[in-house]
């Protein structure tokens, strides 16, 4: 397959996952948690091992460029599938180029900054992926839903009207155009689990031992707010997928399709930077060949100069030599 027609299948695969700028969402009508795109379960390895393998190329180029940075924001709720999304799409990039930021609840020091702050603080360097597993989208979600959090964060009080949200749909807004603009793309990514999955999900925690950590009595809790966070979805969607950073929503009841649909989503991105390898100056090119020449002349008697080539052109411009030179 041609970088060309594999840039095209993986854009075909994420149109119906994105959130068009300017649209109303609402999620029950609009997004189907079990839609699959008409592909099998047993398609999934496969094709999510394509993707990894095509992460894997893109960062390294993202790495040598040093000149975007990637910010991958990943919003559900509780069972989702975030950590696993995570942990399977990430499986087979270089550790040294991918940070991932968990936040949770505000630390006395950040309660006392405004709201984007420790979410500034984490975004990635030129060449690096940061992934945020949950985003600055917590402070129009489960602030929202549970608006006395608002009292936490000690706002003044003409600035806790009834506008609060729509004024941070804005500064959110702007915020990721200001990242945009300077070279970092912003990938924004709602895992969208129905209920009755959640449920399921749930007692399997409860049930299964080794799940048993990942269970906490507050899960409860949140699941009774469900049709608040529905709504607080729609509304976050609406107002803050852009041209700049849209949002795709990925349906998240079958764990292997959200997977390979991350993955394509990153893709993409990345395939739109399609960052380079630098090409070295003419002073450069010629310490490189100096340099060969050195190392070639060090190799013991009776074994190879160098290494076997791998089909890349040599400093000296040299061709393809199997056992290297004499």
């Amino acid at each position: 397959m041609t970088g060309s027609s594999r840039a095209r299948r993986i854009a075909e695969l994420i149109e119906p996952l994105r959130v068009e700028p300017g649209t109303r969402v609402r999620l029950g009508r609009d997004f189907d948690p079990r839609y699959k795109a008409g592909l099998k379960k047993k398609q999934g390895p496969g094709l999510l091992q394509e993707g990894v393998s095509l992460l894997a190329e893109y960062q390294q180029r993202l790495a040598a460029q040093d000149t975007y940075g990637v910010l991958l924001c990943l919003q559900s709720l509780d069972a989702g599938g975030k950590d696993g999304t995570i942990r399977h799409v990430m499986s087979g990039v270089n550790p040294q180029g991918v940070q991932v930021s968990s936040f949770k609840q505000p630390s006395a020091e950040e309660l006392d900054r405004e709201y984007l702050w420790r979410y500034a603080t984490r975004v990635p360097a030129r060449g690096d992926i940061a992934i945020f597993n949950r985003s600055h989208y917590e402070e129009v979600l489960v602030v929202r839903v549970h608006p006395e959090l608002l009292e936490r964060q000690r706002l003044p009080k003409d600035m806790r009207g009834p506008d609060i949200w729509e004024r941070r749909y804005g500064e959110i807004n702007d915020w990721e155009r200001q990242l945009t603009d300077n070279g970092f793309k912003v990938v924004k990514i709602f895992l969208n689990l129905s209920k009755e999955e959640q449920r399921l999900r749930f007692l399997k925690r409860i049930d299964r031992p080794e799940k048993n950590w990942k269970f906490s009595a507050a899960d409860i809790r949140e699941r009774r707010f469900w049709d608040d966070y529905q709504h607080a979805f729609s509304e976050m969607l609406s107002a803050t997928s852009t041209a700049w950073a849209p949002w795709y929503v990925v349906p998240a009841d079958r764990k292997w399709f959200a997977r390979i649909c991350t993955a394509a989503v990153l893709a993409h991105t990345l395939i739109g930077i399609d960052p380079q390898y630098p090409t070295l100056a003419k002073a450069a090119r010629k310490e490189l060949r100096t340099a060969r020449r050195e190392l070639l002349a060090e190799a013991p008697a009776g074994t190879p100069a160098g290494p076997p080539c791998d089909g890349g052109a040599r400093p000296d411009g040299g061709g393809r030599r199997n056992s290297g030179e004499r």
